[in-house]
């Protein structure tokens, strides 16, 4: 791989999970979080009860969002953050704030950790990533 970094690409450590998730640590406004990477989500989403942790500032206008399932979930939207893995950054990041509480109670009696929010493939196509699954890692340009 060390063609994508002579190309500009940032080596980001996955942490797999055995859950068959990948978590990766990234900052959001300069605040460190867990994030489980989700490449069939469509949008980066950050539990809403960490709103005030990752000084997030969501909009008065409430959406839905919809995942896996048939129900749809109240989401805020929050406009113009930072978001970073190492040394690769993006500004004017937009996030959306989801309660988390349903996936994170899914990890908890797997005895998993929980995690800060989900990392979703509208990051994923602005940083152009590829995904080594074989040495765990994501890269980022």
């Amino acid at each position: 791989m060390q063609f994508l970094i002579e190309n500009d690409f940032h080596k980001i450590k996955l942490h797999f999970m055995k859950s068959n998730h990948y978590k990766v640590i990234a900052k959001i406004n300069g605040i460190k979080g867990h994030f489980v990477l989700d490449t069939g989500a469509s949008t980066t989403f950050v539990d809403i009860n960490l709103k005030e942790k990752f000084k997030l500032f969501s909009e008065e206008s409430q959406i839905k969002a919809s995942g896996a399932g048939p129900d749809k979930i109240d989401a805020f939207v929050s406009h113009n953050n930072q978001l970073k893995f190492g040394q690769w950054s993006l500004k004017k990041c937009t996030i959306a704030l989801i309660d988390l509480d349903p996936i994170n109670t899914a990890f908890a009696n797997a005895n998993l950790l929980a995690v800060d929010g989900i990392i979703g493939a509208d990051i994923l196509k602005k940083g152009k990533a590829i995904i080594d699954y074989d040495k765990n890692y994501l890269y980022l340009k």
